[in-house]
């Protein structure tokens, strides 16, 4: 094995490439990168201006107009995150390997940045708007697993409540909202007629689209993640909203390969740096829910 055909430009695409390709949270389903920028490390940032709605007055004919100067205010994205992954491979590993170890283990890499970066996302529901809450966290929601009396519990106390609040922040309604729910609560999800699934390919199961996008009910996207939060016990929030609220930025700012000197053996190493915010705090909705037996 040799890294003399290792090219940093190049790796730095694939990892990136990779790293966006396996994001839920931070899919641009999710999320924005509207105000990404330039990242050259941990520690950068980002500055965000938002501008002020004008405002609406009445008019009486022969009248005065006024004029206002738009009104600015400013928010920062802090690049406070990074993750680092380095692996080598003994040349006598290497020779009695099949394949290129290097190359499998930056995929590992690339897959295990992504999911870090996944959770941190994840975590930023705390930042949305207290009245777009439904349940509480000492209070959460408790639908039932199927019954022939109250079928489609998770629904009506979870996604019903859920669009409402959206509708009344004045969230756009243009396609692009989403819910993000885990495999047992998109279990829940199927108790009702109102989940689309994607039509099944050949004969087989349904089809998971991109970025574990898996069908659509009432008004969202259905996005399947496993790093939905488990906030206690069997106590978990539900994630829903616009890619308006929340804004990402990352980068991969290093890839090296080495030659190491103790020893016989070839290693790649890799520095991912990112960050995370919500800006429009109306944009997201949260549910607690509580899990229960059975499913």
């Amino acid at each position: 094995m040799s890294v003399t055909h290792f090219k940093p430009t190049f790796w730095s695409k694939v990892l990136l490439g990779s790293l966006e390709k396996k994001f839920v949270f931070a899919s641009d389903m999710v999320c924005n990168s509207d105000y990404e920028g330039e990242i050259t490390g941990a520690g950068d940032s980002v500055n965000i201006t938002s501008i002020a709605d004008p405002t609406i007055s009445d008019y009486s004919p022969n009248g005065t107009i006024n004029y206002e100067s738009p009104q600015d205010s400013g928010q920062t994205l802090l690049i406070d995150q990074a993750k680092y992954f380095a692996v080598k491979v003994d040349d006598v590993d290497a020779a009695q390997a099949a394949g290129n170890m290097l190359t499998f283990m930056q995929g590992r890499g690339a897959y295990k940045t992504a999911d870090a970066t996944d959770q941190f996302i994840a975590g930023l529901y705390t930042g949305a708007s207290p009245t777009n809450a439904v349940g509480s966290s000492g209070s959460p929601k408790t639908p039932g697993v199927y019954s022939t009396t109250n079928p489609a519990d998770f629904y009506t106390q979870v996604i019903l409540p859920l669009g409402v609040k959206l509708d009344e922040a004045d969230v756009p309604d243009d396609g692009s909202r989403y819910v993000i729910l885990s495999p047992w609560q998109i279990g829940l999800l199927e108790q009702t007629g109102a989940f689309i699934n994607f039509p099944n390919a050949a004969g087989g199961p349904p089809l998971v689209m991109a970025n574990g996008w898996v069908g659509n009910v009432g008004r969202f996207k259905v996005l399947k993640s496993n790093n939905t939060v488990n906030y206690s016990g069997s106590n978990w929030i539900v994630q829903a909203g616009h890619p308006a609220a929340i804004t990402r930025a990352n980068q991969i700012v290093k890839t090296e390969a080495l030659r190491l000197q103790t020893t016989f053996a070839d290693a790649v190493r890799a520095l991912h740096v990112y960050g995370g915010k919500v800006v429009r705090p109306e944009a997201l909705a949260i549910a607690y829910v509580t899990r229960p037996a059975g499913i």
